[in-house]
């Protein structure tokens, strides 16, 4: 612990389940994924883009693979900067971070999520196509991420709708 009784940040920027901030914490998004390269990388992108001061927004994967380049190139398409986001791995959560809503973008991730996680929010199901797994020509496959990057921005805002009523 520092001088002030605070844990000190984690490296990777995660704050410790145990920070004792003076300040009430946004509710947290995770986004889970297998690879946590497309799907979550790009829900996580639109959440930040859409409420990222309502909400502390993240997305990790069972198995990292890497920023996918198409994810990058269709949100910068719609005016949302993807490229400084990072493939990360459900160990640089679990246990360190009180999950608000755990949000599944693929079954394969939902199925292999660690049973003891401590979610002590809700665990909501929107399953995705995977546009990387997706085989055709270059341009089939930017098409498919596109669509894949619609239905992601569609239930975000449908989410968004129920969760953050609009103020009078």
């Amino acid at each position: 612990m520092n001088a002030v009784g605070r844990l000190p940040p984690r490296p990777d920027g995660v704050m410790a389940m145990h920070d004792t901030e003076d300040v009430p914490r946004l509710p947290v998004v995770l986004f889970l994924c297998t690879h946590n390269a497309a799907r979550s990388q790009m829900a996580e992108g639109f959440l930040k883009h859409y409420a990222g001061d309502r909400f502390e927004v993240h997305s990790a994967g069972m198995k990292p693979t890497g920023l996918h380049p198409l994810a990058v190139q269709v949100m910068a398409e719609v005016g949302i900067d993807i490229s400084q986001q990072e493939s990360k791995g459900t160990r640089a959560y679990l246990g360190r971070l009180a999950v608000s809503y755990a949000i599944f973008v693929c079954p394969e991730g939902e199925a292999t999520c660690p049973a003891i996680w401590p979610f002590g929010g809700m665990r909501l199901r929107w399953p995705f196509d995977d546009p990387a797994a997706f085989e055709g020509s270059e341009a089939a496959r930017v098409e498919k991420f596109r669509a894949v990057r619609d239905q992601i921005e569609a239930r975000i805002k449908e989410w968004l709708a129920k969760v953050m009523p609009k103020q009078a």
